[in-house]
């Protein structure tokens, strides 16, 4: 088809489309494209040209169904406005997958007969791009501020042990199940339970906390469910509260849950089950709404096993129970609290110490059978005890020193007692004790590289192969 049809094709009408007209759109950014009522092409600009990759002879005079079928237009705006009669607008993508806004617009004439279609396109590809960015930075920055709005408090998360039990708080934190938190002495499930309710929906309510141990047994019902007036001798006159009463709407977190006497199981198992509360020498039940959190550093399902723990009260305790691992199982977060408590120290002591890195490896050489409770004692005992400002091994506590020396001989005596055991094992034992031994006492892989007296690329190497790896340096 000739060129020369782009303007005969059309009407006669040299008042309505003069040839400057179509100067002036072969000149715009904008695709247009320009059907008759019956959906034949008239005319299109260069930008049409180049955006649909159509030439202009190739396609005046087809119709709409042939450039649909032949992929031109998927769909055809112009068939769209054809049948509905009234404007169009839709995203669509040409040959090439490009994202493409069409708007087709009718041309009525005087009697509302179709006249005319007129289409404008645009590639709106790098818009949609945009928009998919800024969506993929606004959603992370929403992950960022879900992150900030969930306070971790006092706990120290580094290791993937930690993490795992930072992501099951956050979800406890948003039900309302009662949960039993476990863990040896020491490795914070007082900070855990504290995190929970902080984080709930009860944050703004009280967060009691009573140790069932501390509580002499004469006095235990009495404080967690209190007592009428002259309920005993020595009362007071007026009764008492509870503590269940005293955490309404909050939470209370039963620590050391294990020595609570068996016949204040029973009771405390109804007041879980029923929530609410009988007073010492009281007839009335007081309607209580209390989240229950407890803790162990006992295994309570040996306990009910040996009778020392009910059962049912037991069942009703772990509903969703969290394990908080021991500080040894978690060795990156070590350096983390050494440096927290160091600064803390540092402040409060108004003092400027600072750590050997010789101390550090000795400090994570060592066990902590204590947790985080006694690494936090020994940073402030070694603060208070150095007198200058670098605190050196010697200033570390003897049976530290000597718990490390007794671990090291007993590894060097294992690796020379390796009796048929290949040049490669024993080899790699040393590595990895050494690593172990310089791991931590430099913030970065170059320096520890440096220390050990390798180049970077090969400690890397070497911390991969023994699924090692450099913590996080104190802040």
């Amino acid at each position: 088809m000739r060129e020369v049809q782009k303007i005969h094709a059309m009407p006669k009408h040299e008042s309505l489309v003069p040839d400057d007209l179509f100067l002036i759109l072969d000149s715009v950014d904008d695709a247009v494209f320009i059907d008759d009522a019956a959906g034949r092409a008239l005319w299109l600009n260069a930008a049409c040209e180049a955006l649909y990759k159509i030439r202009r002879g190739d396609v005046i005079g087809a119709h709409i169904s042939a450039l649909e079928r032949d992929g031109v237009f998927t769909p055809s705006v112009a068939r769209m406005v054809i049948e509905r009669r009234k404007q169009v607008n839709i995203v669509h993508q040409n040959k090439e997958g490009k994202r493409i806004l069409s708007t087709g617009i009718p041309v009525f004439d005087e009697s509302g007969g179709l006249r005319f279609i007129i289409t404008t396109s645009r590639d709106i590809t790098e818009l949609i791009d945009l928009q998919n960015e800024l969506e993929s930075v606004q959603n992370a920055l929403e992950g960022l501020r879900t992150q900030e709005a969930f306070r971790h408090g006092d706990i120290v998360a580094n290791s993937e042990a930690m993490r795992g039990v930072m992501r099951l708080v956050k979800r406890l934190a948003e039900l309302d199940s009662t949960v039993l938190v476990t863990g040896e002495s020491g490795v914070g499930k007082g900070l855990v339970a504290k995190l929970i309710h902080e984080n709930s929906k009860r944050r703004s309510f009280p967060f009691v906390k009573v140790n069932c141990g501390a509580i002499p047994e004469s006095l235990m019902e009495s404080e967690l469910f209190g007592y009428e007036r002259g309920a005993f001798t020595g009362s007071r006159a007026e009764g008492k509260k509870g503590l269940f009463e005293a955490a309404e709407n909050g939470s209370i977190f039963l620590d050391e849950i294990s020595e609570l006497p068996l016949n204040l199981q029973v009771k405390l198992l109804q007041v879980i089950q029923e929530r609410e509360v009988k007073r010492v020498g009281g007839v009335v039940s007081i309607p209580v709404n209390a989240r229950v959190i407890s803790a162990a550093n006992l295994d309570l399902f040996a306990l009910v096993q040996a009778g020392g723990f009910r059962e049912d009260l037991y069942y009703r305790l772990n509903v969703v129970p969290i394990h908080v691992p021991p500080l040894r199982e978690r060795q990156e977060d070590i350096v983390p609290l050494i440096g927290r408590f160091l600064n803390q120290n540092n402040k409060n002591m108004k003092d400027h110490k600072e750590l050997d890195p010789d101390t550090t490896a000795l400090l994570l050489k060592y066990d902590w059978p204590g947790n985080v409770r006694e690494l936090q004692n020994i940073m402030e005992r070694i603060m208070i005890t150095t007198r200058g400002s670098v605190i050196r091994p010697e200033n570390l506590p003897e049976f530290i020193r000597n718990h490390v020396a007794a671990e090291s001989a007993a590894t060097l005596a294992a690796i020379q007692k390796s009796q048929g055991a290949s040049l490669t094992d024993i080899l790699d034992r040393a590595e990895k004790t050494a690593l172990l031994a310089a791991l931590e006492c430099c913030g970065t892989t170059r320096a520890l590289a440096r220390r050990l007296g390798v180049s970077q690329p090969t400690v890397v190497r070497k911390l991969r192969k023994h699924g090692l790896r450099v913590p996080q340096k104190p802040q």
